[in-house]
């Protein structure tokens, strides 16, 4: 771990090893944003860990979590529906809990799921963060894949969005690439042409198959997607954060957008997409086997 000490006036990041191990080493409230994509728990089967990060005992013995949250509980409860759902929890804990730590006061967090998870993520993110910290549910529905007809076929994913401080966090939503209108004959063509703000709700094709972006690694993200949420919420110059990195998609859009990086993956697989796709905008460390 000596050779991954993070400088914040040195060069963006692409660190190879297991992220709960390499986390504790980034200073505190460092990030303006934080993307996570995490494995979606498809085979409902997650290693166990030991859960790590600030807690104090109330006086029934619930584990509580920032601002004297208790949390134990709800997990006891949740526990009681989905047997499975423990194994996701103990692996997703103490991850949200150093996103926490290292976001700047005025920080977002975009935790992206799909609907296997998301649900249960919204209650561990609301007794971690707060409830009063969660910013919006975005919907990012695309049209690709395969179609059941045994019930409506799933074509969406959801990001959750949560700020450390609900007084201090920022967004620009100016900065933000505009979207074309659905009807634009109902609008001025002066408004058509430069198109709205986006909603909650975010229509992005999926990486194509056969397109230029494509790298190869099986949940690669779009650049227009993740490009969004870096626009928002953070300036040029600020460091992001990506500790489940894969293909390496923030790290290419923080480059081209004068922000620095920081993306850590476990995979072998991933670190060689990010060192080709990347190149000379990062040094890559291979500091945990």
């Amino acid at each position: 771990m000596e050779d991954a000490v993070f400088d914040p006036e040195g060069r963006n990041l692409v660190l190879e090893g297991d992220n709960l191990e390499l986390l504790p080493a980034l200073p505190d409230e460092t990030f303006a944003m934080i993307y996570l994509d995490p494995p979606f728990n498809t085979g409902r089967a997650q290693r166990r860990v030991e859960t790590t990060g600030a807690r104090r005992q109330d006086g029934t013995g619930d584990r509580v979590g920032f601002g004297g949250r208790s949390y134990q509980t709800v997990r006891t409860l949740l526990a009681t529906y989905d047997d499975s759902f423990t194994d996701y929890w103990e692996f997703l804990e103490p991850r949200l809990l150093e996103a926490w730590r290292l976001l700047k006061d005025t920080g977002t967090l975009y935790l992206h799921l799909d609907y296997r998870e998301v649900h249960y993520a919204k209650v561990m993110l609301d007794v971690l963060f707060g409830r009063e910290c969660f910013l919006n549910e975005i919907i990012w529905a695309y049209d690709y894949g395969g179609r059941t007809k045994k019930r409506w076929p799933t074509k969406h994913d959801t990001i959750l969005v949560y700020v450390k401080s609900p007084e201090a966090y920022y967004f620009d939503s100016e900065a933000v690439d505009r979207e074309p209108y659905m009807a634009p004959g109902l609008v001025t063509p002066e408004k058509a042409a430069r198109g709205k703000l986006p909603t909650d709700v975010w229509w992005h094709t999926i990486v194509s198959p056969t397109g230029r972006e494509k790298t190869g690694y099986p949940t690669q993200k779009p650049l227009g997607l993740v490009r969004r949420m870096v626009q928002a919420s953070s300036q040029e110059g600020d460091w992001v954060l990506d500790f489940f990195a894969g293909s390496g998609t923030l790290g290419e859009v923080a480059a081209a957008s004068g922000r620095r990086f920081v993306c850590i993956d476990s995979s072998t697989h991933a670190l060689e997409v990010m060192e080709q796709r990347l190149g000379e905008q990062a040094q890559v460390r291979r500091v945990s086997r």
